[in-house]
């Protein structure tokens, strides 16, 4: 087929070159690639540090799709860091998170080890004196910038549409067009960037009285540290009050980074849907498949959003837990109900 792919993120960029990879002819179309919040991410590919209760789908989907990140990163040419997450509790309270965490995902099939206060420090000795953590084994993270530039290098993208298509696919994050753009809202997140002499080696996830915080080691002492998330009407800014409690949650987990330097601040929209679940399908509309919504998980669902999406293509039949048609029937017959109020 002839498919044009609007968006050149992760998710827009990883279906392109599955649908190439198959024998498509793919225009992707972005006047600015690659820049949206693909570049914020921190590339956790995470499935149980994400999942929670009324969520417990991601679990599924983040495990099908992380099963797949080892041959993607192979072909692409990128690094995935494989040492497992470490889901930290600074105080008993904290902790108590922790532990609902953990319970969670080894009652939905996952592995996630407690660690008492010197477990975590033989484990992650740069960190402070936590009350305890959980060790997520066989979670992974990789770069988002290191994926995209990949992609990009072996996907040419346009930025304007050149028509033609036999098929659309809409992979616009939080900004899709009408008439779908009311089934995704943007949620703002910050993230800083430091580089450090004594980073962490580990992902570490958690919370800090009760502020969630992560810490992402990259190469080269690079570590992200996020992040905010906020429901707003105005563009993504980055804000004072976002990187004060990034620098006093992530200081207080991680006291090396005061020493740190500060190399970038970042803010985007994460694309959220009303279920939390993202909208890779039938749009509804004839020739027109979504690949958007996908939140907090796009990096670690972008190969198997490109699978989704391709096999889609190739006549298989769509995800129920992803189809589209769910938020849109629903949003139809809300429409319905209030006119006949």
């Amino acid at each position: 087929m002839r498919v044009t792919v609007l968006g050149a993120g992760v998710i827009g960029l990883t279906v392109a070159d599955e649908l190439i990879r198959r024998g498509h002819t793919v225009a992707v179309v972005d006047p600015h690639p690659a820049r949206g919040a693909s570049y914020a991410a921190a590339g956790m590919l995470s499935p149980a540090a994400e999942v929670w209760h009324g969520e417990e789908e991601i679990l599924r989907l983040g495990t099908a799709s992380l099963a797949l990140w080892p041959a993607l990163a192979d072909r692409l040419g990128v690094e995935l860091r494989t040492a497992p997450t470490l889901l930290v509790g600074y105080d008993a309270g904290d902790l108590q998170q922790v532990e609902r965490q953990a319970a969670l995902v080894g009652g939905l099939g996952g592995r996630a080890t407690l660690l008492d206060r010197a477990a975590v420090r033989a484990c992650e000795p740069v960190l402070a004196r936590v009350a305890g953590a959980a060790s997520l084994e066989g979670e992974m993270s990789v770069d988002p910038r290191a994926v995209c530039a990949a992609l990009l290098a072996r996907i040419p993208v346009v930025s304007g549409d050149p028509g033609g298509a036999d098929v659309t696919v809409v992979a616009t994050g939080a900004c899709l067009p009408e008439p779908w753009a009311g089934l995704v809202r943007g949620v703002r997140g910050e993230i800083l960037r430091v580089r450090s002499d004594d980073p962490p080696t580990h992902t570490v996830r958690g919370w800090v009285g009760g502020e969630p915080i992560y810490l992402v080691p990259r190469g080269n002492g690079e570590v992200v540290v996020g992040a905010t998330a906020e429901e707003h009407q105005a563009p993504p800014v980055v804000t004072a009050g976002g990187v004060h409690r990034l620098l006093t949650a992530g200081r207080t987990l991680w006291p090396g980074l005061d020493r740190a330097e500060l190399v970038e601040s970042t803010a985007r929209d994460r694309p959220a849907t009303a279920d939390g679940r993202p909208l890779i399908g039938p749009s509804g509309a004839d020739g027109v498949v979504l690949a958007a919504g996908h939140h907090r998980h796009g990096v670690l669902l972008a190969p198997l959003t490109a699978r989704l999406v391709a096999d889609l293509l190739d006549g298989a039949a769509v995800d129920p837990s992803v189809d589209p048609r769910r938020l849109i029937t629903a949003g139809k017959e809300r429409h319905v109900d209030h006119a006949q109020r």
